[in-house]
C-alpha cells in the first residue's frame, strides 16, 4: 500500500468524521431549538391554565364569603380574598365560622366553579388563638369531595406560614401542579456528541493504525524478500561460476586450481545451508514454543566462546573486543547455545553496522536475583524513531540504497526472542553516529 492510499484514507476518514459531527451538531441545534419553542409554549399554556385556576378559585371564596356575611352584593367583598401563591389562599371574615358550615360553603362554590382539585382549608380564630385544619378532602371520578380519614402529617400551620392576625380562613390545593415540559431526558445532547465523536475518533484511529500497520508489515515483508533473494542469490551465482569453470578445466590441469574451485563451491555451500537453515528456524520459533536446555553454567565459558569467535573473524580487519566481567565465577540457569547465539547475534550486528574498525565491549554485573550484560559498540548507531522497532521481525535498519550490510532482519527478533524465553528484558540505547548499547538482563535461575 503506498503513502498516497494511506494519506487518502486518512482525508477522506478525517472529512468523513467532520460531517458526522456538522450533522450531528446542526440536528442537536435544531431540537434543542424546537424544545425550547415547545417548553415555552407549555409554559405559557400553564401560565393561562394557573390564571384561569386563580379566576374561578377567586370567585368561588368570594362567592363563600358572600353566604358567610349574608350579602346580596359580591363586590363588597373585594380585597377580603388573598393569593398567598398559586396554591394557597385566605379569605378575611368578621364573625366566628363554624367547620362544618365551611365545609359545605366550600364543596358548593368549588364545585359550581369548576374546581376539580383536592383541598383542605383551616380557620383562624382571634378570639380563642387558634388555628384548625380540616382534613383533605379528594375531589373523585362522582364530582364528590371525600374527605380522606387520614390525618395529614406533611401539612400544618407552620408549614402553611399561617399567622395569627385576625379573622380569617384558608384554603390550600395541595396536589395542583405545574405541568411545564422540562427536558425529556437529563442527558444532555451535547453528551450524545462528544459520546459519538469519541467513538468514531477511536474506531478511525484504530481502523488508521491497522492500515499503518498493514503498510508497514507489507513494507518489511517486501524488503525481507529482496534481502532474501540477494543473500541466496549471490552465493548461488558463484556455486554457479566455480561449477562453470571447473567443467571447462582440461584433463591433467593441476590439483591446486581444482581443489580451489571445489572450496569455493564447499564454503559457497555452507554459506548457502547456514542463511536457509537460520531463516527456517526462526521461522519455526514463537513464544510459547521456545525449548530450552536449561542446565547450570559460568558466564565466563560463554564469554570465552564469543570472545574466540571474534578474534578468528576479526584477525584480518583489527577489530577490538573488550569484555568486562566484575564476577568470573558467576554462574546461571540458561540454555548454553541459545545464550551464546544471543551474544554472537549482538557482537555480529555491532561488527556490520560499524564504518570504521569495530570496538566492542561486553561489561557484565551481578544484580539482585539475576545479572546484567551491557553490549556497547562504535558503529552508526539507530534513529530514536527506529529503536521502538528494531526487535520487529524482518525489520532492518535502512541503510539507503546501500546493500552492503546483509542479513534478513531475524536477529535482534531472535535475541528479544530467546531473553524473554529466558524471562529476562532487553533494551537499546543509541545515538546517531556515535553507537549504541544494547542492555540484557537475565535471573539467575
Amino acid at each position: 500500500m503506498q503513502n498516497k492510499t494511506v494519506n487518502a484514507v486518512a482525508i477522506l476518514g478525517i472529512f468523513s468524521i467532520l460531517s458526522i459531527l456538522i450533522v450531528q451538531y446542526v440536528w442537536i441545534q435544531n431540537t434543542r431549538q424546537l424544545q425550547q419553542e415547545y417548553i415555552a409554549i407549555q409554559q405559557r399554556e400553564d401560565s393561562l391554565n394557573l390564571r384561569e385556576f386563580a379566576q374561578q378559585a377567586r370567585a368561588a371564596l368570594r362567592n363563600v364569603l358572600t353566604s358567610i356575611n349574608k350579602m346580596d352584593d359580591p363586590s363588597q367583598v373585594y380585597g377580603a380574598v388573598k393569593q398567598v401563591n398559586y396554591k394557597h389562599y385566605t379569605v378575611e371574615v368578621t364573625d366566628e365560622l363554624q367547620p362544618f358550615y365551611l365545609e359545605t360553603l366550600l364543596k358548593k362554590e368549588l364545585y359550581l366553579q369548576d374546581i376539580q382539585q383536592d383541598f383542605l382549608f383551616g380557620i383562624y380564630d382571634c378570639f380563642k388563638d387558634s388555628i384548625s385544619l380540616s382534613g383533605l378532602y379528594i375531589f373523585d371520578s362522582d364530582s364528590i369531595y371525600a374527605k380522606k380519614p387520614q390525618p395529614l402529617v406533611d401539612i400544618t400551620a407552620e408549614s402553611l406560614n399561617l399567622t395569627k392576625d385576625g379573622h380569617y380562613f384558608t384554603v390550600y390545593f395541595p396536589h395542583l401542579k405545574l405541568n411545564q415540559i422540562q427536558s425529556t431526558s437529563s442527558f444532555s445532547p451535547w453528551m450524545y456528541l462528544v459520546i459519538v465523536v469519541v467513538f468514531v475518533g477511536v474506531f478511525f484511529a484504530f481502523s488508521l493504525g491497522i492500515i499503518i500497520r498493514q503498510k508497514r508489515l507489507s513494507e518489511v515483508k517486501n524488503d525481507f524478500i529482496n534481502n532474501m533473494t540477494h543473500e541466496l542469490k549471490t552465493p548461488i551465482s558463484t556455486i554457479s561460476l566455480s561449477s562453470e569453470m571447473l567443467l571447462r578445466l582440461e584433463d591433467g590441469v593441476e590439483p591446486d586450481r581444482m581443489r580451489k574451485y571445489a572450496s569455493i563451491i564447499y564454503k559457497e555451500n555452507k554459506r548457502l545451508e547456514k542463511q536457509v537453515e537460520r531463516v527456517l528456524n526462526i521461522a519455526k520459533l514463537d513464544k510459547d514454543k521456545v525449548s530450552l536446555n536449561k542446565e547450570l553454567i559460568r558466564i565466563e565459558d560463554i564469554l570465552s566462546d564469543v570472545q574466540e569467535n571474534f578474534e578468528f573473524n576479526q584477525a584480518k580487519e583489527g577489530g577490538k573486543l573488550n569484555i568486562v566481567n566484575q564476577n568470573p565465577d558467576l554462574q546461571i540457569f540458561a540454555d548454553p547455545i541459545h545464550l551464546t547465539n544471543v551474544l554472537f547475534n549482538l557482537v555480529d550486528n555491532a561488527i556490520k553496522y560499524c564504518k570504521t574498525t569495530p570496538q566492542i565491549s561486553i561489561i557484565v554485573k551481578a544484580e539482585k536475583n539475576g545479572f546484567k550484560i551491557d553490549v556497547e559498540d562504535n558503529g552508526i548507531g539507530i534513529k530514536k524513531e527506529d529503536l521502538q522497532i528494531i526487535f520487529d521481525k524482518f525489520h532492518r535498519i535502512s541503510t539507503g540504497n546501500v546493500h552492503d550490510v546483509k542479513g534478513f532482519g531475524l536477529g535482534l527478533y531472535y535475541v528479544k526472542l530467546i531473553v524473554e524465553a529466558h524471562h529476562g528484558k532487553i533494551e537499546a540505547r543509541s545515538i546517531p553516529e556515535k553507537g549504541t548499547t544494547f542492555s540484557l538482563w537475565l535471573p539467575s535461575r
